[in-house]
């Protein structure tokens, strides 16, 4: 049997849409390592509890500024005084051992990849409403009411960006999401060219 590469997916969301409790319990249910999330690269100082490769992979600016030039990276950004980006090499690798890879990046990362991987396939996923919006970021009680209307006012904003992906999930109900999700992934392992690769011998005895 062939060799199947595994397939790149780039998963988006405002925050407060359920982007990250979607992605972790659909890896959940596929506890076998066949699908993971791309652990990002930054120069910012771990935070308690934050390991080296697994939550992170951290790193001073200089080297980050090194790899921006040498071309290491999908996709990088600087957010106020850190670097942010997704490493080219860690991804491939894990695609060629056929893992199927979940990069948690924003629109602008995610046009970024698209110029390095045009087969990417991407899904956006957005709240039912507003008003579900500001009351889930109100339910984590971490923000003050000016937070939060910055955090709506950048939601909208990234929202507005829904068409540029090949997929539109409404989070209302968690667990359709969950399923909805979990057919995108699964129906892209079923593409032609993946199956030819994977099943070429069978193919090649049932054609005679």
């Amino acid at each position: 049997m062939a060799t199947q590469s595994g397939n790149l997916f780039i998963i988006a969301a405002p925050s407060g849409a359920g982007k990250s409790s979607l992605i972790r319990a659909l890896l959940n249910q596929h506890d076998d390592g066949s699908m993971q999330v791309s652990v990002s690269s930054t120069t910012r100082a771990p935070r308690p509890g934050e390991q080296q490769g697994v939550h992170y992979h951290f790193m001073d600016i200089p080297e980050f500024e090194r790899r921006i030039d040498a071309g290491e990276f999908y996709e990088w950004a600087r957010v106020f005084d850190n670097y942010y980006g997704t490493s080219r090499k860690s991804v491939e690798q894990l695609l060629e051992q056929g893992v199927d890879v979940f990069l948690d990046i924003d629109w602008q990362g995610a046009q970024q990849v698209r110029e390095h991987h045009p087969a990417t396939r991407s899904v956006f996923i957005v709240p039912p409403s507003l008003a579900v919006l500001e009351q889930r970021l109100r339910d984590r009680g971490q923000d003050s009411d000016a937070v939060i209307a910055g955090r709506m006012a950048k939601a909208q904003a990234e929202m507005s960006h829904y068409h540029e992906f090949d997929y539109l999930l409404v989070n209302d109900d968690f667990t359709t999401t969950l399923q909805q999700l979990e057919h995108i992934v699964l129906a892209q392992r079923s593409r032609m060219q993946r199956q030819q690769c994977c099943h070429a011998e069978t193919l090649k005895e049932l054609l005679g």
